[in-house]
């Protein structure tokens, strides 16, 4: 019998242009620090991280334009949409993300949010390098053509049977 997923357990928001526009090197994950409100507001689905980026300041870890829609039932003490939100990494992991972002064109960007099985709000974060043009086109070509592939491959078994 086939285990349940858990309900805890959900996406957010994803960063699907992140992997168009950088080239990931590696990812981690690490927790947020939120108000009460903006957790209210993520269950209800209201986010977007596709502008947003993380950067190391002050030696903490910081998520810098991410947005969360307000909740309005929260009337006394409404949170800021795009206030910088503190996340955590071990000093470890930290120290890994200052050495790579000091290298040349290298960037922090969320992959995606979401509620992990304990019902914690968790982020993915990659460590990124900018693709060129040229990349970026490159990249759309072979996603064009592994589609092409899959085609003719499905009509090549459907005219044999």
């Amino acid at each position: 019998m086939a285990e349940k997923s858990d309900p805890n357990s959900k996406l957010i928001a994803e960063n699907r242009r992140a992997r168009f526009d950088y080239h990931i090197e590696w990812d981690l994950e690490a927790g947020i620090m939120l108000h009460g409100s903006e957790v209210k507001s993520l269950r209800k689905g209201g986010s977007n991280i596709a502008e947003s980026y993380a950067n190391v300041e002050g030696g903490e870890l910081w998520l810098i334009n991410s947005y969360i829609a307000p909740y309005l039932q929260a009337s006394l003490f409404p949170h800021d949409e795009r206030r910088r939100r503190k996340l955590l990494v071990s000093k470890k992991e930290l120290s890994r993300l200052w050495n790579a972002i000091g290298r040349e064109g290298m960037t922090i960007v969320p992959l995606k949010m979401y509620f992990n099985d304990r019902g914690m709000v968790k982020i993915k974060l990659g460590v990124a390098k900018g693709k060129k043009l040229a990349d970026k086109r490159e990249t759309s070509a072979k996603r064009d053509w592994d589609r092409q592939k899959s085609r003719i491959m499905k009509q090549g078994l459907k005219g044999n049977f």
